[in-house]
């Protein structure tokens, strides 16, 4: 992100415009919109500028140093090249911020697309790179927010104080969402004084209930790509006061999370930092108690190699209610990008999902069965058991020729697939760096072996 988008309160602020021709008329209109002062100097002007004055000054001049005096924005806007560039360099030695008209390079800030429900406003910046696609995204906006929505914000804006009252958080979160989707709108209908009623009517109730307790969604990233999320788990995570979060989780993910939240991470690394399941067991408890609504984020699918038990049970112990919410496993992400089947009729009946970071239950794998031919087995974190794999393998009558795929970062764009066997696990697993699920049995489909015979070159 170059541009970083921010709303500048204009209230009583100088900005200055030169020109007075069409691209300084659009600017214009955006900035009427505004309570700003607006000078525009020029040494003529449109009819369609001069009929706003006395709301606008006009200076029938080219733009001096003196007009930007106390100034806070100014446009260059002549449509004439070294006349933007001679006022950008006026603005640069008044320390004002500059906006080059039709020239991203030379301006040190752009005007968005704006679609205007005041006081609720949406800006859209393409950062200067498809202006096209920002009037498209504009439109469709326009279309789908309702004119009377800017009422009923500016209705709520003056109660805000009053729904103060409510406790924070979870409270005042549910009370604004039932006047925004249900309860505002179906009063505007009979004017703005019925929506005060209906203001004061829901306070009330909303008053009346007791706190709700504090709550666990145990919530399933998914394998990394954000579009793999649930809609639920979309939901959870923008309702959420507090989300703890495992180390694979991936940041776009994350940014999906409510802005007020309270983020924690816990991740866990083998032979690294990790946070004892104790500890994550305590930071569960002693928020939901307080009454937050915790959503507890674990990458892939919440139920599989995740301690899930562990952490239910602490809050069963605690009368803490909590509920699961089922995601994309990370060994289903992996196969997709193989484009194979974890299971197929005539070659494998069962699928096998291990882990080699509980190293007791590894051992006590049943290794004669994954040995056998036309086994799948998905094996969890297992780069640095992958010689141990090989031995138990060979050991129990599996082929040194066995197909052995390994996807690292399965769905992510930085995805990488791996074909190798079984004789050379080892040596293919020491070339991975991030999270990689090992697939024994499985290799890509012809299609999707490009990437693959790249690796196997290099």
């Amino acid at each position: 992100m170059q541009h970083f988008p921010i709303f500048l309160n204009l209230r009583g602020a100088h900005v200055v415009i030169g020109g007075g021709g069409d691209a300084a008329f659009a600017k214009l209109r955006l900035l009427l919109k505004t309570e700003a002062r607006i000078t525009l100097c020029a040494p003529a002007f449109l009819p369609e500028i001069s009929a706003f004055r006395p709301r606008v000054t006009l200076v029938r001049r080219p733009l001096l140093g003196c007009d930007l005096h106390g100034a806070r924005l100014v446009y260059a806007a002549t449509e004439d090249d070294a006349e933007d560039a001679r006022i950008r360099v006026i603005g640069q030695q008044a320390g004002v911020l500059v906006n080059v008209v039709d020239n991203l390079a030379a301006s040190e800030f752009i005007t968005p697309a704006i679609v205007d429900r005041d006081p609720v406003v949406v800006a859209i910046g393409t950062e200067g790179a498809a202006p096209v696609l920002a009037r498209k995204i504009k439109a469709r906006l326009e279309s789908e927010l309702p004119a009377e929505l800017g009422t009923l914000a500016r209705i709520g804006k003056g109660f805000r104080a009053m729904a103060e009252h409510l406790p924070k958080g979870a409270a005042r979160r549910d009370f604004w969402a039932e006047f925004y989707d249900r309860a505002g709108p179906s009063a505007l209908a009979a004017g703005e004084d019925a929506v005060r009623e209906t203001l004061d009517t829901l306070l009330s109730r909303h008053l009346a209930k007791d706190p709700a307790p504090g709550h666990v969604d145990f919530v399933s990233a998914g394998p990394g790509d954000p579009e793999l999320l649930t809609l639920k788990a979309r939901k959870l995570l923008d309702r959420a006061d507090v989300v703890i979060h495992d180390r694979l989780v991936s940041i776009g993910i994350l940014e999906l999370v409510r802005r007020e939240a309270q983020i924690i991470g816990v991740g866990k690394e083998g032979y690294g930092p990790s946070a004892s399941q104790s500890d994550i067991n305590t930071l569960l408890v002693n928020h939901a108690a307080q009454g937050a609504h915790v959503v507890r984020l674990k990458g892939g699918d919440a139920s599989i190699f995740g301690r899930l038990d562990e952490e239910t049970h602490a809050l069963d112990a605690a009368g803490i209610g909590w509920q699961v919410i089922p995601g994309v496993t990370s060994a289903s992400a992996a196969a997709a990008g193989l484009g194979q089947s974890l299971t197929r009729r005539g070659r494998n009946r069962d699928l096998r999902l291990v882990t080699a970071h509980d190293m007791q239950g590894f051992a006590e794998a049943d290794w004669r069965a994954l040995a056998a031919p036309g086994a799948i087995t998905a094996l969890y974190m297992g780069k640095r058991a992958a010689r141990f794999v090989q031995g138990r393998l060979l050991m129990h009558g599996a082929s040194p020729n066995m197909d052995v795929a390994i996807v690292e970062s399965a769905s992510c764009p930085d995805e990488t697939r791996l074909q190798t066997t079984l004789n050379d696990l080892p040596h293919a697993a020491a070339k991975l760096r991030g999270p990689a699920i090992i697939l024994l049995g499985l290799s890509p489909r012809r299609a999707q072996q490009t990437q693959t015979e790249t690796e196997l070159a290099l």
